[in-house]
């Protein structure tokens, strides 16, 4: 189904997220510009798992993949 598609990217941005956020702690001079990214990145995959959830409605067929 297209929703667990759809949720699955989020999963891989959130995934992505994850590393830019580590990456930001080990590498002091661009820091605050991959944390700000990873943020972006993170708060990209809740709209997605929103817009699956007000869009799509929560289905039986829509399995939960987020973290």
């Amino acid at each position: 189904m297209v929703a667990n598609e759809i949720l699955q990217e989020a999963t891989n941005l959130h995934t992505v997220s994850k590393r830019l956020h580590k990456l930001a702690g080990k590498n002091a001079p661009v820091t605050e510009a991959l944390s700000t990214l990873a943020t972006a990145v993170g708060q990209s995959a809740m709209l997605l798992e929103v817009l699956v959830a007000i869009r799509m409605g929560q289905d039986e067929d829509v399995e939960k993949t987020s973290n």
